[in-house]
C-alpha cells in the first residue's frame, strides 16, 4: 500500500474509561474483587489512535471535553500521535464509562455522556476539512440533539468538498432508543456504515449479519460489519463481497475493540487498500486489542 494522501479527521467522542475486570459474578449488595484502572478512552478518540498506531501520519480528532480534564486527554491523545482539537467545556465534565468486564472478557458499559454530546454547530467549521483525505463520524454523536446536528453539518460540508465520510454507529442500545429510521436518515450521505452485528440487526431488523449488511449495502456504497471474534462482513450494492477471518487470540478486555478496527480500516484505506484487505488490517487490529487492558493501543505509532 502507498503511504496515506491527506489527513483522518475524526469527529466524536473523548471520554474517561473506568475498567473495571472482574473475575467473579458481581455480588449484588456487597464487595466484588475488581482490577480497576482509569484510562483516556471514547468511540472516536480510541479509532483516531488506532488509525496513527496502523501508520496514518495525519490524524485529527476534534471533540468536546470538560475542563477537568482536557489536558490529560490533550497529552494523552499527542503521545499516541494524533493532533487534538479539543473544545474545553466550563458547564460539563468530560465524559465517563465505566466498563464492567468480565472473565471472558466481555464487556457492560455505564455511561454518563457529559460534555462529549455537547459538541454543537460553534464547534464545527469547515475550514477544519483543509488537507482532510477522510472523515469519520462517531455515531455517539447521533444520540442528542446539539451533537446530530454538528455531525449533519459536517456530514454535508465533507460531502461538498469531496470528503468521503464513514460513520460508526456505536451503541446498539443507543440506536433503539433513537429508532433506526431517525439515525439512518440523519447518517444519509456517508460512504462507509461501520457497524457491529448487533448494531446491523439493530438497523435492519434482520437477525442474520450478512442479511443485515447486504440490506445497509443497498442505502451505504460501502458497510462492514464487525462479528468480534469471527471476523467481519464486507458489503456492497446489496450482497456481501468478502467473509474476512480474525486473528486468534486469548481476549483479556474487549473494550474498543471495534475502534481499533475502525481506526486500522480507515488508515488502510488511506493508503490504497480495498475494502477486503482493509478489513483484514481492521480485524488485526481488534484482535490486538483484546489483548490488552482499555480501548488504546499501548504504543503511539510506528517509529515513536
Amino acid at each position: 500500500m502507498s503511504p496515506a494522501a491527506g489527513a483522518l479527521l475524526v469527529v466524536g467522542d473523548v471520554v474517561t474509561d473506568v475498567v473495571a475486570r472482574h473475575r467473579t459474578p458481581l455480588a449484588p449488595a456487597t464487595d466484588t474483587a475488581a482490577e480497576i484502572r482509569t484510562l483516556p478512552g471514547g468511540a472516536g478518540a480510541n479509532a483516531a489512535c488506532w488509525a496513527a498506531r496502523s501508520g496514518c501520519p495525519d490524524v485529527r480528532v476534534l471533540g468536546r471535553v470538560g475542563t477537568d480534564a482536557a489536558d490529560w486527554h490533550e497529552r494523552a491523545l499527542r503521545r499516541a500521535g494524533v493532533r487534538p482539537l479539543l473544545v474545553p467545556d466550563a458547564e460539563a465534565a468530560t465524559a465517563t464509562v465505566i466498563a464492567l468486564v468480565d472473565s471472558s472478557a466481555e464487556r457492560t458499559f455505564l455511561t454518563d455522556s457529559g460534555a462529549a454530546l455537547r459538541l454543537s454547530p460553534d464547534d464545527w467549521s469547515a475550514g477544519l476539512l483543509d488537507g482532510v483525505a477522510r472523515l469519520h463520524l462517531s455515531g455517539y454523536l447521533f444520540f442528542a440533539a446539539p451533537s446530530r446536528e454538528t455531525a449533519r453539518l459536517a456530514l454535508r460540508d465533507a460531502r461538498e468538498a469531496g470528503v468521503p465520510v464513514s460513520v460508526d454507529p456505536a451503541s446498539a442500545g443507543f440506536l433503539a432508543e433513537l429508532g433506526a429510521d431517525r439515525f439512518l436518515t440523519a447518517a444519509e450521505g456517508a460512504e462507509v456504515l461501520l457497524p457491529n452485528a448487533d448494531e446491523a440487526r439493530s438497523l435492519t431488523g434482520r437477525a442474520e449479519p450478512e442479511s443485515a449488511a447486504a440490506e445497509l449495502s443497498r442505502r451505504f456504497p460501502l458497510v462492514v460489519v464487525t462479528l468480534g471474534a469471527a471476523g467481519a462482513l464486507v458489503a456492497e450494492d446489496g450482497s456481501v463481497t468478502a467473509r474476512v477471518t480474525a486473528p486468534a487470540v486469548r481476549p483479556v478486555d474487549s473494550t474498543g475493540a471495534g475502534d481499533a478496527f475502525t481506526g486500522a480500516f480507515l488508515a488502510a484505506r488511506l493508503a490504497g487498500a480495498d475494502p477486503a484487505k482493509a478489513a483484514e488490517a481492521g480485524c488485526r487490529a481488534g484482535a490486538e486489542a483484546v489483548t490488552t487492558v482499555g480501548g488504546r493501543p499501548q504504543t503511539g505509532p510506528p517509529g515513536d
